[in-house]
């Protein structure tokens, strides 16, 4: 698998990263299950893996954290988690939060360190110096190796890197939602490159509706059937997204392979993108998505993706 820097830091990071999302949840509910999915994601050259410390309220990091060392080596795994989400109504990202947060994270982890430490959402109550010191703290400390922000605005993340940098701790990575169906990112990511980000890109197949398995109806065993995931799929459910599924299926007709093939490969190789992130819950979805590392998109069903994201 294709190995690519991050922004303008010198990590190395796999091009398809694995998402924990629905760990301890969703499907993967014990170690056996994770190891599953974690073990041939190496194997196929996958470094990246993505999780955070509300992912299954901390089942997900746990899980995590019986495999790392024991089952894969922890060298082997560019780990990335995430804090700020807090318990409180909306984010909390004051440095008691976040620093503290983090301590649980490499608790359940089994860790003395991750690899990329994300703020995961903009809290507009606390100041960003603020939260470049509690990123300065965990660097400097070694609990983190480099920082980062997610689901934040154009602008919201350009104030995080503007204050970072200022601080002389300028940030590797943005997480950002990016499919066909994510809607327009004219201002997320022309900052995030712009600051020197790289962009580590969730959901890349729009919540599972590119995969193409809601045209007809929604699976039992989906996430839209999910009584924790149901209202993260819904929004994606409508006729206009279901226009731009049978698209990405015709181009996946044409080209002879599975959709979601056609949409990760969009997403793996949209500019800025360092690694696109999949949230897989089965061995065979893992198997589905890493078929897309050798998919390369010919120019013209690419740029009628394009135009259909732009909406």
């Amino acid at each position: 698998m294709e190995q690519r820097t991050l922004g303008r830091s010198g990590l190395r990071v796999s091009a398809l990263g694995l998402g924990t999302m629905g760990w301890g949840s969703d499907g993967v509910t014990d170690a056996h299950e994770a190891r599953d999915l974690l073990v041939p994601f190496v194997e196929a050259g996958g470094s990246l893996v993505d999780t955070a410390d509300v992912y299954g309220g901390g089942a997900a990091e746990q899980l995590l954290g019986e495999l790392l060392g024991d089952v894969v080596p922890r060298e082997d795994v560019v780990l990335v988690t995430k804090s700020g989400r807090g318990r409180r109504p909306g984010p909390d990202t004051s440095a008691r939060a976040l620093l503290a947060g983090l301590d649980a994270s490499l608790a359940r982890l089994g860790t003395d360190h991750v690899d990329v430490w994300m703020v995961h959402a903009w809290d507009g109550c606390t100041p960003p110096e603020e939260v470049v010191s509690a990123q300065a703290r965990a660097l400097s400390s070694g609990r983190a190796r480099y920082a980062g922000v997610g689901d934040h605005a154009g602008w919201q993340l350009a104030t995080a890197a503007a204050a970072a940098r200022a601080a002389g701790q300028p940030l590797a990575a943005a997480g950002v939602e990016l499919s066909v169906l994510a809607g327009d990112h004219a201002d997320v990511l022309p900052a995030a490159a712009h600051h020197g980000l790289g962009v580590l890109a969730w959901a890349p197949l729009g919540r599972g509706v590119l995969t193409g398995k809601y045209r007809s109806t929604t699976p039992s065993d989906s996430r839209a059937a999910s009584e924790h995931l149901a209202a993260w799929v819904q929004p994606y459910l409508g006729t206009g997204s279901r226009r731009v599924a049978q698209a990405v299926a015709t181009a996946a007709d044409g080209l002879g392979v599975a959709p979601l093939e056609v949409a990760l490969a969009w997403v793996r190789d949209h500019p800025g993108v360092a690694s696109a992130v999949v949230g897989a819950r089965t061995p065979g979805q893992l198997l589905g998505s890493l078929a897309a590392d050798e998919l390369e998109l010919p120019a013209e069903i690419r740029a009628v993706l394009d135009e259909l994201s732009a909406g």
